[in-house]
This record gives C-alpha cells, structure tokens and sequence, in this order.
C-alpha cells in the first residue's frame, strides 16, 4: 500500500468529516449491479470501519456487503485511490459497543445543540446503526 494511502487512513480520534468521507462500490445482491455510495469511515483500534446512522431499515449498502463482501473503497479527499477490500458485518453486541463507543464520543463532540445532527443515542447505535470491518486486500 502507498504511504499516502496508509497516511489517509490513518485517521486520528477527531478527523474532520471530509478527512473520514470516502465511496464505496459495492455489488447490488439482487441487480449484480454496482453501486456506489458516499460514506464516512472510522478507525478504531487499527481497524477501519464503515458506520452510519441507526435508521429504520436495513442500509442497502451494508446487505450488498453480505452478500458480496468484496468492494472498492475509494479515498476522494486529498489523496485519491481505489483499493480492494472485503467487509464483515459487526453483529456481536460487546464488539459492537467497543468499536462504537469511540465513534460516539467522537460523533458528540463534533456536533454541538446547533448541529442539524441528533445527539448520539448510544443505544440506538448498538442495536440499528450499520457497522461493518473492513479489510483490504494485498495488491
């Protein structure tokens, strides 16, 4: 991996939004068609990881991913690249409440009472919110 790259991902505790945002193509499970979505990405313990708010449904981003883990992850802002990747669903509840609890103090403290995004509901995270490992894999 180039070390721009590695240096992109290498995100610290409280990146700004820009510095986290990305794409990612995954695999339509029913079209086979590919899809590609803007997301932003968090590293947690040296692991990279793809979250989003808890919403009423099921993301279609995080279905396509099981049921085609392999995806392009694209860095856009500052260094632009393409890399392979596979992704893992995060479904356990004391991983889950590891990996996002970072996420939420980081989340809080980036968004005061004037933000137009809600407060993090820690609950609310841990049962709906999409949380999925990534893995990239060699070139």
């Amino acid at each position: 991996m180039r070390d721009d790259v590695k240096q992109a991902l290498d995100i610290g505790p409280n990146p700004s939004v820009a510095e986290r945002t990305i794409d990612i193509t995954t695999t339509g499970r029913r079209s086979g068609l590919a899809r590609r979505i803007e997301i932003c990405f968090y590293r947690v313990d040296d692991e990279i990881y793809l979250s989003g708010v808890p919403g009423e449904r099921r993301r279609d981003w995080l279905t396509n991913l099981v049921a085609e883990p392999s995806f392009a992850f694209h860095l856009k802002n500052g260094v632009v690249a393409d890399l392979d990747a596979t992704a893992t669903e995060i479904t356990d509840p004391a991983e889950r409440r590891r990996v996002l609890a970072p996420i939420a103090a980081a989340f809080d403290e980036r968004h005061d009472e004037n933000s137009p995004w809600p407060r993090f509901e820690f609950d609310a995270w841990l049962e709906r919110a999409p949380l999925a490992r990534v893995d990239f894999v060699d070139d």
